[in-house]
């Protein structure tokens, strides 16, 4: 015995693989997105001014300031200005520079720490002199322009002149919210976008099998589904279709068998017939003839009826409203009035043969019993209804779904010419659910029976 190859599960088209591969897709592309934004943000994702990373810039930049001829510091602060921070000089008799050197000896400024101090230093800067603001319940700090803001950077050259570094970017801590923010909103943008994809990749199958178990309640010939889809659903396709072909060959065995049976009836039924012309007591061979024609007429319904239901007709799309006008017209010829009530043109799909002969049941057995119905024709969402309503004595409660049994009949229509052989509501019924819909009978209130076949549209 050859054994069988072990295929690993990652390898194959597996759901647990396509949600794993869904999550990564949706982790890549926000990573993806993430990076775009902030290389195409500019200032709106950069590092803010006060950041440990512009050290060295502010270092730099004050070295080459306190280096230049006081009138040429101003212009020189205004061109190093960048997008993050804006740089102003005040000389010694500025007013912001006196109350600078004001709030430095009240203690309301910090000389900077750590690595500030080291790079000040390899600068040639007095790190004593650098100074940041830290007290920003200051009253003292209403005094400065409104255009300072709560933290700033103030380096107070050798020649007691200042430089004030001005952050224009917002906090580290509003930045790197926005940060996570926009990360945020991408991956959930992102995991959407897959993941709604992905998830119509994995559904139509699904869908596909929904479909195909609607098509086929009403129509029993359906072909079977194509496989695809992850391996899961493939195995959901493959059972679904051995179920179907299974459930064909038995409908088709029990029809050709029913069939056959009710064919091979009419043999010995002749045969009765036949003898019966030998008995000589005229009341027994009335009797017995009687007997014989009423099971001739059984073993004929059966045979139409299992004749039907073996030649199914195609499915197509037709006018049911047309169709409904057109039966009450044909009772109109034979001089039976049935009223008609409902829109002109309704499309639907179904076999309009089998339909019409349900609907000719229904109203054939109200003809019969009762009073000449009214049919009404009713739209609703995701279905459509027939209804036909009579204005005769109605049903009893406990034979409502009775009626509906094979040869059974109601004690006043036993009668073989006026009550038939009990098969035109079972074939109704067997039709309306062979199109996936349903009657229910119920009588009317003061009088009369009200037949609702409910087909579904979808």
């Amino acid at each position: 015995m050859i054994p069988r190859r072990c295929v690993p599960t990652w390898s194959q088209d597996t759901i647990a693989r396509r949600f794993a591969l869904t999550i990564m897709a949706a982790v890549t592309v926000a990573a993806i997105l993430s990076a775009l934004v902030v290389s195409l943000a500019g200032a709106w994702l950069a590092t803010p001014a006060n950041d440990a990373g512009l050290v060295q810039v502010v270092a730099s930049v004050t070295h080459a300031i306190e280096a230049a001829p006081p009138p040429l510091r101003p212009s020189l602060a205004t061109a190093a200005s960048a997008r993050l921070y804006s740089i102003e000089w005040h000389p010694a008799d500025d007013p912001i520079a006196a109350l600078l050197r004001q709030e430095s000896s009240l203690g309301d400024f910090h000389p900077l720490e750590g690595g500030w101090q080291s790079l000040f230093q390899a600068t040639g800067t007095d790190p004593a002199a650098a100074l940041l603001w830290h007290d920003l319940s200051s009253g003292s700090h209403a005094q400065f322009p409104a255009r300072f803001p709560d933290k700033f950077l103030a380096v107070r050259l050798k020649d007691d002149s200042w430089l004030i570094y001005l952050p224009l970017g917002r906090s580290r801590e509003a930045i790197r919210a926005f940060r996570i923010g926009i990360a945020l909103i991408l991956l959930l943008l992102s995991a959407a976008a897959v993941s709604l994809i992905a998830a119509r990749q994995l559904s139509r199958p699904i869908e596909r099998i929904a479909d195909a178990a609607r098509h086929f309640g009403t129509n029993p010939k359906a072909p079977p589904i194509a496989e695809s889809g992850p391996r899961e659903l493939r195995g959901v396709i493959r059972a679904f279709n051995a179920m179907q072909g299974q459930i064909q060959k038995f409908v088709g065995y029990r029809t050709a068998m029913l069939a056959a049976i009710s064919h091979d009836l009419r043999t010995p039924l002749t045969r009765m017939r036949l003898r019966g012309e030998f008995v000589e007591d005229a009341d027994q061979q009335a009797r017995l003839f009687r007997d014989v024609d009423e099971m001739q007429a059984m073993v004929d319904g059966a045979l139409a009826f299992f004749r039907d239901d073996a030649d199914e007709e195609a499915v197509t799309a037709f006018d049911l409203g047309g169709l409904l006008t057109t039966i009450a017209d044909e009772y109109a010829d034979q001089g039976v009035a049935v009223a008609y009530g409902g829109p002109s043109h309704a499309v639907y799909r179904g076999r309009p043969f089998a339909l019409k002969r349900a609907v000719t049941n229904l109203i054939e057995n109200a003809v019969k019993h009762a009073t000449p119905p009214a049919v009404t024709l009713e739209q609703l969402p995701g279905t459509v209804a027939i209804v036909v309503r009579d204005d005769g004595p109605g049903i009893p409660e406990d034979a409502l779904e009775q009626v509906f049994s094979p040869f059974f009949r109601l004690d006043r229509s036993r009668n073989r010419v006026s009550g038939g052989v009990g098969l035109g509501l079972t074939a109704a019924l067997a039709i309306v659910r062979g199109h996936g819909g349903d009657i229910v009978l119920s009588n009317r209130s003061p009088g009369g029976l009200e037949a609702r076949v409910t087909l579904p549209t979808g």
